[in-house]
């Protein structure tokens, strides 16, 4: 997230850790193009007016080395000139401030629903079912209880099925930049998630792939 009004810059990233989200904060355009471009990121929350870079030049930047990630902007211009010229640079959508955090959380939660090709809230693997705005699991049609990370690993595997995931990339999605985790912790979240999903050892949805990651593995029928 790039935004330079320091006091909103921490109320959203605190709001965004909440719901679970590694977040990266800048707040100049200079630093936030830095992230945009070299971090592997799944959407950027940009304001329009920054100093250094603009949050425009930031949006067209980013299209331009063709990274595919959703971008929300930020914006205290109620012009709608401004807000087309946003999204004709390659904005996913914008929020006008003041606004309210619901929305805007709503608003992160269904551009990153529709980069990985999922229109609804609800995600369904096999017996699997994750919904992605109430973070409410069910196998069977019964609710489970999750931890925060073990909830992260396995909504990523949702919106990646049948895809090669390393630990680093689960890394990088669990965690800030600053984070340092132990080096186990992956391993662990991923045993005690097998446990939950799989106790009897039928379906076997996570793969481990030596020394490439895990995959997460579609139900046979």
């Amino acid at each position: 997230m790039v935004e330079d009004e320091t006091e909103l810059r921490e109320l959203l990233g605190r709001a965004l850790k909440r719901q679970g989200h590694a977040v990266d904060l800048a707040a100049d355009g200079t630093d936030g193009l830095h992230f945009a471009t070299e971090y592997p990121i799944d959407l950027a929350i940009v304001d329009l007016g920054l100093p250094g870079e603009s949050g425009m030049e930031i949006v067209r930047k980013v299209r331009e080395r063709e990274l595919k990630y959703p971008v929300l902007i930020l914006t205290a211009r109620s012009d709608w000139q401004d807000k087309v010229e946003a999204l004709e640079s390659g904005a996913d959508d914008y929020v006008t401030k003041p606004f309210r955090i619901e929305e805007l959380m709503a608003r992160v939660n269904a551009l990153l629903r529709r980069s990985a090709g999922h229109a609804a809230p609800e995600v369904r693997i096999g017996p699997l079912a994750v919904n992605l705005s109430s973070q409410q699991v069910s196998l069977h049609g019964e609710a489970m209880e999750l931890t925060t990370f073990e909830y992260k690993v396995l909504e990523y595997f949702m919106l990646h099925p049948d895809q090669v995931v390393s630990k680093m990339e689960l890394n990088e999605h669990l965690y800030d930049e600053d984070a340092d985790p132990d080096s186990n912790v992956i391993e662990v979240i991923i045993g005690r998630l097998r446990k939950k999903l799989d106790p009897d050892g039928v379906w076997q949805p996570i793969e481990t792939l030596r020394g490439r990651g895990y995959r997460f593995r579609q139900a046979d029928d």
